[in-house]
């Protein structure tokens, strides 16, 4: 059960920082190294924990190769991973999101250039 929370759990905070690296809110060009970063510290504290994955695919092949009981917690590599991703695709935007602002008095009578407007000819 704790490798199975810790596997969502780095997944979550993996995707959170995806998203928000690559918000169009954030500066542009840093998000290779927030990244890259995060990516550093996640495996840092989870490969000690469940030799963590982040990436299903990255525990598909050592299983496969190794067989056995390896095979038999993939299911774990492949599950977490997608909740963690599921679970920060719904929180990022519920906790980020720009709040609308109300219209001022008196906007709704805006002034337009009057290239959208048909004009007539008087005779």
């Amino acid at each position: 059960m704790a490798a199975l929370l810790t596997e969502i759990v780095l997944t979550f905070m993996f995707l959170w920082i995806i998203l928000g690296a690559t918000d169009a809110r954030a500066p542009q060009g840093f998000a290779p190294i927030a990244i890259g970063l995060g990516l550093t510290l996640i495996h840092l504290i989870g490969i000690p924990v469940t030799n963590l994955s982040v990436n299903p695919a990255r525990g598909t092949g050592p299983a496969l190769y190794v067989g056995g009981w390896a095979l038999a917690q993939l299911w774990l590599f492949w599950v977490a991973p997608l909740i963690g991703a599921i679970l920060a695709g719904i929180a990022y935007p519920a906790v980020t999101a720009v709040p609308k602002t109300e219209t001022p008095a008196g906007a709704e009578i805006g002034y337009s250039s009057g290239a959208d407007q048909k004009t007539t000819a008087s005779v």
